[in-house]
């Protein structure tokens, strides 16, 4: 390291100077007089800044912050005479080398910024870094107050008006058959806000944007030596700084911008944003990993550790991260301020969240800090918070999230029980029931806001694959990874086939899932691609599937049209009724004295639903006077499910005096499968209906 008097030495042989910083805020932030910079360390005996100019591969300074310039534990420094837009910069920390005592210091290692708010050296995707270069992420200084966001602000739609799709950003129009002009980018994106809007979703959930390392776990296909790529991105490197290589220019920290503008765009267009983070875990790995950033600056503080200094693996990628510690609390909440304040993101899905509720040693909480603090937090006051509500060591949480009123959680017993009654599986019919009212058996006190309902995620089958494959199909992985739990059906054939039968058979299938997810209460989450019959080939966990396997092919839409279509007017059916999107649980009960109770089960006779293990037929009506719980009155809706492998006649139940039936959907009806809201056909018969085997029967109770 260079020592304090050289330091002082070249502060005076230069055009720039040092002075005492402020403490706060921690990271490099543009005064009026200079730069300030500011980074925490317990355990650190010493640090010093490394300044670059911008690309370079060697440091064209090092300056050790005096001693005295140190306020508690945190080492700031103010450097005039810099130009911000030219210089990238990094840390070395000083301290013990005690493996077992959990500290890892290595002043040889230039550390990234945790505070980072864009990060350079990665600024094309799939690029190999430079081996030689030991400092591959470099923390990089922006004006990010100086974006016009002109009247935008978040949205703060009800979230359970929320309607989301999960997409990742570079497979959305990373395929040649997008069309865009920067594929795979946030300005692609921009470019398909239109087809976004034309599906009549209201909010996007963007795979990991935070900057992380596509090189983590990278290895080369034996047989093509293709590289691959961590190319999910739940491999965190800075939490501050959008992912550089997603921007459709190479200009260092456009990615700032163009992120800022498609947020602006998209809520100028009703969607919402959320953002899908990892704070689970790091990319440093365990022992054998590398020395990014947190490693470096305090180990002992950022990871949870093992009583002879080893990392704890909940988060089944090598570390886990020290959430609930006094100090990585704050890191945490002022991440999260920052994305809302500075970025307006509406909300977060939160990875492994169950994580987030152990204490530093690794166990449980009931009533994690975290957690509470998020929900009290002023800033976040009406972000929505949804968490993934496991972890890779087994903590589960499902229905028992610590809630405070505010979390929602992936439902993944609604998406298990729907898999199973989709394919005819016995016993499921009062589980349906269930699942369609917003699980009130997990979320007695909290109502259906709670539930984030799914069928199918990034993480296993697409739809098209769950009516396709009986058995996983991921040897492109090189490696054993994904659930052998698939709860799929291949209706006959192992992938794809030219049987006309099968193929209709699956096209009706999804079909009825689409269906099934769209009419419950609670929040409907669609998979990308879902829409125009995307296949990853039978892989379920193409996580370093950076090829065709995971991106959308959008000349799909033409063969799966049908598809296409239904799944819009789907969308667009839940939009049109407010009976479908209940803030509280239906009841069973007319507590309005509507004469009608705001929810009928029946089965092929009206008000006799069949609740036996041998039954898969269900169907429910909604008394459209309860929408909203009376608040937005609408027309009646009624249901019906046939997965059995018959058909059946369904006796339709009675209507209030001046309101028939019209029929929006019937899946088995090839020539009729659907009509646009608002335009539905009156039926000819209203007192019963035949269905055909594996179909959903939708109708809508309207006057005349």
């Amino acid at each position: 390291m260079v020592n304090l008097q050289s330091a002082e030495a070249v502060a005076r042989n230069t055009q720039f100077s040092i002075a005492p910083g402020d403490p706060l805020p921690f990271g490099a932030t543009i005064t009026p007089d200079g730069i300030n910079f500011s980074v925490y360390s317990r355990y650190g005996t010493a640090c010093t800044l490394v300044l670059f100019q911008r690309g370079e591969r060697e440091p064209f300074v090092e300056i050790p912050i005096p001693p005295d310039y140190r306020v508690g534990d945190v080492f700031p420094i103010k450097v005039t005479g810099l130009d911000p837009r030219e210089i990238e910069y990094g840390y070395r920390l000083d301290g013990p080398d005690a493996p077992e005592a959990g500290h890892r210091f290595d002043p040889s290692c230039i550390l990234l910024d945790p505070y980072a708010q864009a990060v350079g050296g990665r600024e094309i995707w799939g690029k190999h870094f430079d081996p030689d270069n030991q400092f591959q992420h470099r923390a990089r200084i922006l004006d990010t107050k100086s974006f016009d966001w002109g009247m935008d602000r978040p949205l703060n739609r009800p979230i359970e008006d929320t309607i989301i799709y999960e997409m990742h950003v570079r497979g959305f129009t990373r395929h040649p058959s997008s069309k865009v002009e920067h594929p795979g980018t946030f300005d692609a994106i921009r470019e398909r806000i239109p087809y976004l809007k034309e599906l009549g979703v209201n909010a996007v959930e963007l795979m990991p944007v935070f900057e992380f390392d596509e090189f983590e776990n990278s290895r080369r296909n034996p047989e093509t030596g293709e590289l691959l790529l961590n190319y999910w991105g739940y491999s965190p490197v800075a939490f501050f700084a959008p992912k550089a290589g997603y921007a459709a220019a190479e200009t260092p920290g456009t990615e700032v911008n163009e992120l800022k503008t498609l947020i602006k765009d998209l809520h100028a267009n009703g969607i919402e944003v959320i953002l899908d983070v990892v704070f689970n875990h790091t990319a440093e790995g365990n022992e054998n990993g590398p020395t990014i950033s947190f490693r470096g600056l305090d180990n002992a503080i950022y990871y949870i550790l093992t009583p002879d200094g080893y990392y704890y693996n909940f988060s089944g990628t090598g570390n886990t991260f020290n959430c609930n510690h006094p100090r990585v609390r704050p890191f945490i909440l002022d991440c999260l301020r920052y994305w809302v304040s500075d970025y307006h993101v509406d909300g977060f899905r939160f990875d492994l969240a169950s994580i987030m509720t152990r204490d530093v040693s690794g166990m449980p909480l009931p009533d994690p800090p975290l957690l509470r603090e998020m929900v009290d937090d002023p800033i976040l006051g009406r972000t929505k918070l949804i968490a993934e509500p496991w972890d890779a060591d087994g903590l589960y949480h499902l229905g028992s999230f610590p809630a405070y009123g505010r979390w929602a959680e992936w439902n993944g017993k609604y998406r298990d029980t729907m898999r199973q009654f989709l394919k005819g599986d016995g016993g499921q019919v009062r589980a349906v029931a269930n699942a369609v009212i917003g699980s009130p058996d997990l979320y007695p006190g909290r109502g259906p806001i709670a539930t984030i309902n799914f069928i199918t995620a990034h993480d296993g089958f697409t739809l098209l694959d769950l009516v396709s494959y009986n058995e996983k199909y991921n040897v492109m992985n090189y490696e054993e990874s994904g659930s052998n739990d698939n709860l799929s059906w291949n209706h006959g054939a192992e992938g794809p086939t030219d049987d006309p039968e099968i193929n209709a058979l699956r096209q009706r299938q999804i079909k009825n899932a689409l269906a099934m997810l769209l009419v419950s209460q609670g929040v409907p989450m669609l998979l990308m691609g879902d829409e125009c019959g995307r296949s990853q080939r039978g892989n379920n966990n193409a996580y370093c599937q950076d090829t065709e396997i995971s991106w959308m092919d959008w000349t799909q839409h033409g063969p799966n049209l049908d598809i296409f279509e239904f799944y819009k007017a789907m969308v667009a059916f839940r939009q049109a009724h407010p009976v479908l999107r209940g803030g509280y649980f239906l009841r069973a009960e007319d507590y309005l004295g509507t004469g009608v109770p705001d929810i009928t089960w029946h089965g092929m006779r009206a008000g006799k639903p069949n609740w036996s293990r041998e039954s898969r037929i269900l169907a429910f009506m909604l008394n459209g006077d309860y929408g909203k719980g009376g608040l937005m009155p609408d027309d009646w809706v009624y249901v019906a499910f046939n997965m059995h492998w018959k058909d059946h006649t369904f006796e339709l139940p009675h209507l209030p005096e001046g309101r028939a039936w019209h029929l929006f959907a019937n899946t088995g009806d090839p020539a009729n499968t659907w009509h646009w809201p608002g335009t539905e056909p009156r039926l000819g018969a209203q007192k019963k209906l035949r269905l055909k085997a594996r179909s959903t029967l939708i109708l809508v109770g309207k006057w005349g």
